[in-house]
């Protein structure tokens, strides 16, 4: 890389998680569904991805990230996610 290319660490890219696909996980004895994947393609290529949630009981909880659960439905949806935001970025119009 030369001097006048900027050292991009990642991109990212947010992905609603579909409702059918949606599942819940504890923390501190809250229960949060899952509603949305950050999807991160790290400097050496390799996806990294986080699924973060809301409390189901409501009120005001912060928005908390989990590891993403295995499953071939959601892998496929981090690939699309992912395939999709780099059509996207490559197409992209500049400022």
């Amino acid at each position: 890389m030369d001097s006048t290319t900027p050292d991009v660490q990642a991109l990212a890219c947010n992905v609603a998680i579909p409702e059918h696909l949606r599942w819940r996980d504890e923390r501190r004895g809250d229960v949060f569904e899952l509603q949305s994947i950050t999807v991160r393609l790290l400097a050496d290529g390799s996806l990294g991805a986080k699924a973060y949630g809301r409390p189901v009981g409501g009120g005001r909880g912060a928005y908390v990230s989990f590891a993403v659960k295995e499953s071939p439905e959601i892998d496929e949806l981090i690939t699309s996610a992912a395939t999709e935001a780099a059509r996207r970025w490559a197409a992209h119009g500049g400022r």
